[in-house]
C-alpha cells in the first residue's frame, strides 16, 4: 500500500466525483480510478460505491478514510521532522565553555539560539579549554566556546571575536591612574595567571608580548578561571591580563587599563571535523556568531 493511493481515495471520498479528484490530486481519471481499485483489492473489501452521478463510500470505506486520513497526517508530520532535524530546528547539542563567558557571550547566544531553535535541548557545561578538547575527541560534548583555538587534526575552529588583552590593576594601584599603559609598565609588578599546563597557547602567546618588552612576569599565584583570578586581582595578590571581554566583570576592587600594542585573542567556538555538517552544530555556529559579532575565519 502506497502513500498516493491513500491520497488518491481521500481526494476522492472528499470530492465525490473521479473528474475532481483526479484534478485535485493532478493525474487523469483513469489513472485515479485504477488506483482505488488496486487500494480496495489490497485491502479485500469494497471501499466506494460508484453510481452515474456520484461516488460513495461504503461502510468500510468511511472507517478507511478516518485511519487513511491518519496514516497521511502522520507521515507529512514525520517528513516535517526530517526536514527541521535538516535545518537544525530539532536534537540535542552539548556546548562546553569557559567560565569568564558565562558573565558575557554565552548567556546571548543561548537566549537567541533557544529563541531561534525550542526543540533543540542544549546542555551547558563549564569546562577549562583542555577539557572541552577531551570532551569533544571523546563526544562528550559537540561545540566548545574557548580562548584561541586549539591545534588538532580532528578538530575545527571559527573565530568569533577577536579582542585585546588589557591590565587588570587593583583598585588603589598607581598605575590605575593611567588612561593606558605601556606593557613595560608592568615588568615590577605581581602577576597572578593561569597554570601553563592549562591554558599554554594564551600563556605562551602574554609571556612573549612581555618578553619583547624586556621581562619575564613574575606570577606569584596561579588560579584555573579568570573569575577567580580578578578576585586575587582586587585582593591586591597580583595584577592579570585578560582579553578586553572580560572587562564586563565589573568585581569591586579591580580597574581595567588598555595597554599599547597589546596582541589579539580569539573567542573561538571548536568543533569535531566530522560533525562539521551537523545541522545542529551549524545553526548553533551561525547564532554564536550573530551575537558577537566576529570574524569567520576557520582552521
Amino acid at each position: 500500500m502506497e502513500l498516493r493511493h491513500l491520497r488518491h481515495f481521500v481526494a476522492l471520498a472528499e470530492e465525490e466525483h473521479f473528474g475532481r479528484a483526479a484534478e485535485r490530486v493532478f493525474v487523469v481519471q483513469q489513472a485515479l480510478s485504477n488506483s482505488v481499485r488496486n487500494l480496495e483489492e489490497e485491502v479485500g473489501v469494497p471501499l466506494v460505491l460508484r453510481t452515474t452521478r456520484r461516488v460513495q463510500l461504503t461502510p468500510a470505506g468511511q472507517e478507511f478514510l478516518v485511519g487513511a486520513r491518519e496514516t497521511l497526517a502522520l507521515a507529512g508530520q514525520t517528513v516535517e521532522r526530517a526536514r527541521r532535524a535538516a535545518r537544525g530546528e530539532v536534537g540535542r547539542l552539548t556546548v562546553g565553555f569557559v567560565s569568564g563567558l558565562a558573565f558575557g557571550g554565552l548567556p546571548e547566544i543561548v537566549r537567541r539560539f533557544r529563541e531561534l531553535y525550542p526543540n533543540v535541548s542544549v546542555d551547558l557545561r563549564e569546562l577549562t579549554a583542555q577539557e572541552q578538547e577531551a570532551g569533544l575527541r571523546g563526544g562528550q560534548i559537540d561545540v566548545g566556546l574557548m580562548l584561541l583555538p586549539v591545534r588538532a587534526a580532528t578538530l575545527d575552529s571559527r573565530a568569533l571575536w577577536r579582542q585585546p588583552l588589557v591590565a587588570a590593576l587593583p583598585a588603589g594601584h598607581p598605575l590605575a591612574r593611567k588612561r593606558k599603559l605601556k606593557i613595560s609598565d608592568l615588568a615590577p609588578e605581581p602577576f597572578v595567571f593561569f597554570p601553563r599546563q592549562l591554558r599554554a597557547t594564551y600563556f605562551d602567546q602574554v609571556m612573549r608580548w612581555c618578553a619583547g618588552a624586556g621581562f619575564t612576569p613574575n606570577v606569584v599565584q596561579e588560579a584555573i578561571e579568570i573569575p577567580t583570578l580578578l578576585s586575587l586581582v582586587a585582593a591586591g595578590v597580583g595584577v592579570f591580563l585578560p582579553i578586553e571581554f572580560f572587562s564586563r566583570l565589573q568585581l569591586p576592587g579591580v580597574v581595567y587599563r588598555p595597554v599599547e600594542d597589546a596582541p589579539l585573542v580569539d573567542i573561538v567556538a571548536v568543533w569535531r571535523r566530522d560533525e562539521g555538517k551537523n545541522p545542529v552544530v551549524r545553526a548553533f555556529l551561525s547564532v554564536a556568531e550573530e551575537m558577537l559579532g566576529a570574524g569567520s575565519g576557520q582552521s
